[in-house]
């Protein structure tokens, strides 16, 4: 249907909207699209977490995980994610920590919030590949919400014998707690001086299917045992409902840091439901990554950069 148009490769320098405007700055190369909209639909991706200084790498890794990088060799939490442990107890050490620090500790720096600000007198809806609850925990409604992929903050169970989730809070809480670790009042995950972490948990902790007995997992997409719920069921009927009631008006396409790992979710979505609606802009912010089909060209705006520091110039234009 589309051919893929490179429109630009600079840090947000061009677009592929008008090419001789003044305005070189995001907000002016957006125009009025956001405020003349009847409605924004957010496709959000792990970029927009990534800008907000939930970074799997690095640093942020070392801290909570260097005990296990030293054991294993791995560099990165999803690679640690991965890993066959020998047992249960040393798997959900690892992946409590996991979840904690990606799930109910707030993200390092306030993209999401400052998101929601440019958002919120707006009728919007967010459609997300990110299970990290970011979006719930900067003010977004909820019943304007459809985590497609899960959410950290779930278990189910793994086999699965029955098509329900739970609440993980408390049980990771207490997993973190018995490694050594407290809890701030922000949820902030630290280690006495001089403590070292435990690495495995006691068997007592390991969460079991309250039906069957299995050992629960993560409600993560990750294969075909993944539970879709009656709340993810709900959610995907109120994105669709959405969507119709929306359709021929002037919707607002935005794209945040999408990238190619499972494009037919909402990046290709974008594009056919922009290129079907004559009234719709597309606008994608992505590191890197910023570039749309040559068919709906003209009424996209792509922006490589960072998507914090691009938010924080375009609020006027939302306002």
């Amino acid at each position: 249907m589309f051919s893929k148009t490179k429109i630009f490769t600079s840090t947000g320098n061009s677009s592929g909207t008008d090419e001789n405007t003044k305005d070189r700055t995001p907000a002016g190369r957006l125009g009025s699209a956001p405020a003349e909209a009847d409605a924004v639909v957010i496709g959000a991706g792990a970029g927009l977490s990534a800008s907000a200084g939930m970074i799997y790498t690095g640093e942020r890794f070392e801290k909570y995980f260097a005990d296990f990088r030293g054991k294993y060799g791995f560099r990165d939490m999803y690679s640690g994610g991965f890993y066959p442990y020998d047992t249960l107890e040393e798997y959900w050490a690892y992946w409590s920590r996991y979840i904690w620090i990606n799930r109910y500790m707030d993200p390092p720096e306030p993209v999401y919030e400052n998101l929601y600000r440019l958002v919120k007198d707006k009728d919007y809806f967010v459609l997300t590949t990110n299970v990290d609850h970011c979006f719930q925990k900067a003010g977004f409604d909820k019943r304007r919400l459809f985590y497609t992929q899960g959410d950290y903050g779930l278990f189910q169970c793994s086999r699965p014998c029955h098509q329900a989730t739970y609440d993980n809070g408390e049980t990771v809480r207490r997993m973190v707690l018995v490694q050594g670790y407290v809890t701030g009042a922000d949820g902030d995950l630290s280690l006495p001086e001089g403590r070292r972490p435990e690495m495995t948990i006691p068997s007592e902790l390991i969460p079991r299917c309250p039906k069957c007995g299995a050992p629960m997992s993560m409600n993560l997409r990750a294969d075909d045992t993944f539970v879709q719920d009656a709340g993810w069921r709900q959610a995907a009927g109120r994105y669709e409902r959405f969507l119709r009631e929306h359709e021929g008006k002037r919707i607002l396409f935005l794209e945040l840091g999408v990238g190619m790992n499972t494009p037919g979710i909402i990046k290709y979505p974008f594009w056919q439901m922009t290129y079907r609606n004559p009234k719709a802009v597309y606008a994608c912010i992505n590191y890197g990554e910023a570039y749309v089909p040559g068919e709906i060209a003209g009424r996209s705006v792509c922006i490589d950069g960072d998507i914090g520091n691009v938010l924080g110039q375009m609020g006027l234009v939302f306002l």
